[in-house]
């Protein structure tokens, strides 16, 4: 990865926004874990990890990075480790590789329609 590709990739509000989102969520569940060590399926913790996945999916759009996080989420323990951050980290390692969508001359460009 590029340093200048990772600083154009942070000029995103969104991606900042999901970053903050996710470690927020991780530390809160790491640091806050007596309030819910009760239960292994804590409604409180429940509700954070369902709360957190829609607003990632709000800020970055569906991936299927967040459905292996929520069922960790779900796993007594396995929510000690910083999953959602995880996956942020992976989106963000994937839109850095995104290939530039290609800009064709225009005779090339008539021949993809269908219609044309």
């Amino acid at each position: 990865m590029r340093p200048s590709a990772i600083i154009r990739l942070f000029k995103s509000r969104e991606l900042r926004a999901a970053w903050i989102v996710a470690m927020a969520a991780d530390s809160i569940q790491i640091l806050a874990l007596p309030l819910f060590a009760p239960g292994g399926f804590s409604p409180a913790d429940t509700a954070i990890d369902l709360g957190v996945a829609l607003i990632l999916t709000r800020l970055l759009g569906w991936h299927w990075a967040f459905l292996p996080t929520l069922f960790a989420e779900l796993i007594p323990g396995l929510d000690l480790f910083p999953t959602w951050t995880a996956a942020v980290f992976y989106i963000s390692c994937q839109l850095v590789r995104a290939p530039e969508p290609g800009i064709y001359p225009e005779h090339l460009a008539s021949r993809r329609s269908l219609n044309s």
